[in-house]
């Protein structure tokens, strides 16, 4: 697989790095020359210096057979336009954008760039799933199956000694995972009794996080 990376930051080489360490074929892109040269003599020839919104860029860097295109700049407009330009005039059948301001999310997708990465959210959630304070925790969004994945803290309270078939789960949810203090993970079964500290992990169709949150309101 062939995939460009726009944005030559932490994520960026980080991400770079990943992709050849698992075999694939990868290439990052970044206009500002001193982080640039930075990237080559850490990474080398996989390091292209250039503006990820210039056709003659994209084109320079084989855009049109790249399998995916990843647009990670500290900019929303930058990581737009070039997934934008990536989509529809290269035909790259992937395209994946980082958002930095949570207000641009909608803009990305009415805009034709559906698949985005919140980084302000993720890194929230980050921060809640180590803590014991928060009740829910978003841990990841299966946005090509209509799902997202969370987990469920059961603290002191009405949950307490509820069984798992007696939760009132969004339809269509599942508790996959049941984390308890110094005892196996496993997967519960409808009659397990909750205990203080357990942790669910639950998949729940997408838009139906008020109902889960209501749970442990």
């Amino acid at each position: 697989m062939y995939v460009i990376i726009v944005g030559g930051g932490d994520v960026g080489r980080h991400l770079c790095k990943e992709f050849l360490n698992m075999g694939h074929e990868a290439l990052v892109i970044e206009k500002e020359a001193k982080k640039c040269e930075c990237l080559k003599d850490e990474l080398g020839s996989v390091a292209l210096c250039g503006d990820g919104c210039e056709i003659t860029v994209l084109t320079k860097a084989g855009t049109a057979r790249a399998d995916m295109f990843i647009a990670v700049t500290d900019e929303d407009d930058d990581n737009l336009a070039a997934c934008q330009i990536a989509k529809q005039k290269f035909n790259v059948p992937q395209v994946i954008a980082k958002v930095n301001n949570p207000k641009n999310e909608h803009i990305f997708a009415k805009l034709g760039v559906e698949r985005t990465v919140d980084a302000v959210a993720l890194m929230l959630e980050n921060i809640k799933a180590q803590t014991a304070v928060f009740p829910l925790t978003h841990l990841l969004s299966l946005r090509e199956r209509g799902m997202e994945l969370f987990l469920l803290r059961v603290a002191q309270g009405s949950l307490v000694g509820k069984q798992v078939k007696d939760l009132s789960l969004p339809l269509g949810s599942v508790v996959s995972l049941l984390i308890r203090e110094e005892r196996e993970s496993r997967i519960p079964d409808p009659d397990t009794v909750l205990e203080p500290g357990d942790q669910l992990v639950c998949l729940i169709p997408r838009g139906s996080e008020e109902s889960l949150r209501a749970i442990v309101s």
